[in-house]
């Protein structure tokens, strides 16, 4: 796709998003005050501790100076247009989209704040049943349904070129479009996330997992950005979230059953459903989170950078962007300000 056209399809999302703020569909504004300065958070419906959060109104606990408002999105790509529309200060978005979103031509000015999860069993390629397809290689002109710009897209990529696949036709499909799709043979795989994923598994079968490409050096990650411009003007905001994020990881990990049936009532499941969707993922404690490994620590930005350069350095050479950002660009989007010990 051209810069040009690239520009034009970016307009175009944008006044989606703006009729679709001012409609005010999948917007939580319960409890809100005039009186007081509303903080926006885009979330998603993929299982992680932003669910928990959000379910448990940890914010609202710890900012009541502040209305909290939770605005629900598909896709990374659509979080990244809220973005660059103005609506959000704080979003959940994949790897992927975070790379896309640092470069040109969106240029967004946002900052990787947290690692919500890394990409493990809960996002997939699955091939339809009655197909014939039993690996990657099979998919060689067939139709497979993904998000685009997602980090399943990103993902699917990945594993094509890998195995050589080149004639593939990929169709730009939503989680539960992606799903409907399947439902009356429309496609012939799909490559997506939780809950979708397992719904697809009942019927299809898995040729990779993200896990497995993370492991073959393609790790993709949900991550949380913050607006710079938000960061700069409220860094205590910013140190708060980040306190509620890891109070959740730490749910996650010490009180699964909480854990679970905070996820289930936001994703509309069971929590036992819930649980085994949280287990397939990859959460970071916080000593991992602020290693030099991941998100590093004030003073000294982890391997996360590399990694985002790395996706935008693919998403070039796969023409998704004009090119990857610098390596500076990319540091200083990484926001470890009071790193580690604001964690405390």
């Amino acid at each position: 796709m051209s810069t040009q056209r690239f520009r034009r399809a970016v307009a175009a999302a944008v006044a989606g998003v703006v009729a679709f703020a001012g409609a005010g569909c999948a917007v939580d504004r319960s409890g809100a005050d005039d009186g007081k300065p509303t903080i926006r958070l885009a979330y998603q419906s993929f299982p992680s501790g932003d669910l928990i959060v959000k379910h448990n109104r940890w914010l609202e606990d710890e900012l009541p100076g502040y209305n909290i408002e939770w605005t629900k999105f598909d896709s990374g790509a659509d979080v990244n247009t809220a973005f660059v529309a103005g609506q959000v200060d704080f979003g959940a978005l994949g790897s992927s989209p975070v790379a896309r979103g640092l470069s040109a031509p969106l240029n967004i000015p946002y900052q990787v704040a947290y690692v919500l999860d890394v990409a493990g069993d809960n996002e997939a390629l699955v091939a339809r049943n009655g197909t014939g397809i039993e690996s990657i290689a099979d998919l060689r002109g067939k139709r497979i349904g993904t998000a685009f710009a997602s980090t399943a897209h990103y993902s699917l990529l990945a594993a094509l070129d890998r195995n050589g696949v080149t004639d593939a036709k990929l169709v730009d499909l939503q989680p539960a479009a992606s799903l409907a799709a399947w439902e009356r043979g429309d496609v012939d795989a799909v490559y997506t996330w939780l809950p979708t994923l397992d719904q697809l598994r009942k019927s299809g079968k898995t040729l990779i997992t993200s896990r497995e490409l993370a492991t073959a050096g393609k790790p993709t990650l949900d991550l949380g950005v913050v607006s710079t411009a938000f960061a700069q003007a409220h860094p205590e905001v910013v140190d708060i979230w980040r306190k509620v994020q890891t109070r959740a990881i730490d749910t996650i990990k010490n009180r699964p059953a909480d854990a679970a049936v905070a996820v289930a009532a936001e994703i509309g499941t069971t929590p036992a459903d819930a649980a085994q969707q949280l287990a397939q993922g990859v959460f970071l404690t916080k000593e991992q989170l602020t290693s030099a490994e991941w998100l590093g620590a004030e003073g000294r930005v982890g391997e996360i950078a590399a990694s985002l350069r790395s996706a935008a350095e693919f998403l070039a050479a796969q023409k998704q962007i004009p090119a990857a950002p610098s390596v500076r660009t990319i540091e200083d989007a990484i926001y470890v300000k009071g790193l580690p010990g604001v964690l405390d």
